[in-house]
């Protein structure tokens, strides 16, 4: 595996790739890297000639400067997790790199980067946008693979790929999951073994949720069912909501569409969690 650190370099050698023929497929990642960025990866491989990863933690998407600070960071077993997985290129910036100067640039997605993560992490999806921006800007790959956990990431960036008008196939993957359902997470690790295994709450609400629509339940009694399932429990519900998948807006009736989500996010402890089911699945 090739490792680049500035951006001459990775694009040194992906113009090589280019100049033999290849497609090019990329995986933009934070690190702390588990078995769900190497399902993105193996996705990649099968599309592309090539893959590139990129490591780089993004400051301008934190709200909270704690959460930056404690994010999870091993770049040694990231490597190794890449290398056994078989990535051809990792792209590794620096803040100084991606950030030269202090950014005022700021992306708006109208009702979109406003609701769900958005209502909770203010100009969490500018950020977003603003890095992805400029990694598909340096790296130019034919595709780039992002996961369906991240499920309203992966649709503003399907907004910000139609809006630039860049020529990238934007591809989804699954949720890979624990033994017990929890959503493969890089915060999880942050969990002590108590909250780990309170954890799969979100799981096991989503399911229950999943099973009440399908018999006919409606928004409302799903909704309160799901509150009631976190009162006194050791997480912290902050949201439960029941959208389309195109403009994440709420559905309030004929739930089952192949295009409903159900979508849930929370704390337990320090950590916030999210996850989302299809109804449909």
């Amino acid at each position: 595996m090739t490792i680049c650190e500035s951006i001459s370099d990775i694009q040194d050698v992906i113009a090589n790739h280019r100049f033999n023929g290849h497609t090019i497929a990329f995986v933009p990642t934070m690190g702390a890297l588990h078995d769900g960025h190497i399902s993105l990866i193996k996705a990649a491989q099968k599309k592309a000639d090539k893959v590139v990863c990129s490591i780089y933690i993004n400051p301008t998407q934190f709200n909270n400067a704690e959460d930056l600070k404690n994010y999870p960071r091993n770049i040694t077993d990231d490597i190794k997790k890449l290398e056994s997985a078989g990535c051809d290129i990792l792209f590794t910036p620096s803040d100084d790199i991606m950030y030269h100067t202090s950014s005022t640039l700021k992306f708006d997605f109208g009702e979109l980067d406003k609701v769900l993560e958005g209502a909770y992490r203010p100009n969490h999806f500018s950020g977003v946008a603003l890095v992805v921006s400029k990694l598909f800007h340096i790296v130019q790959p034919d595709f780039a693979f992002f996961g369906q956990k991240d499920l309203q990431q992966l649709t503003i960036i399907r907004k910000l790929v139609y809006e630039l008008l860049f020529n990238i196939e934007i591809n989804s993957v699954q949720i890979q999951r624990e033994k017990d359902g929890l959503a493969m997470s890089s915060r999880n690790g942050r969990l002590n073994p108590k909250e780990r295994k309170e954890a799969v709450i979100f799981y096991q609400s989503l399911t229950t949720a999943q099973s009440l629509l399908k018999s006919g339940a409606d928004r409302s009694t799903t909704i309160h069912t799901v509150e009631k399932l976190f009162e006194g429990h050791l997480a912290q519900l902050e949201y439960f909501e029941i959208v389309n998948d195109q403009d994440l807006k709420p559905r309030h009736e004929n739930y089952l569409r192949p295009d409903t989500v159900l979508c849930i996010a929370g704390y337990i402890g320090n950590v916030r969690l999210i996850d989302n089911m299809y109804l449909i699945s």
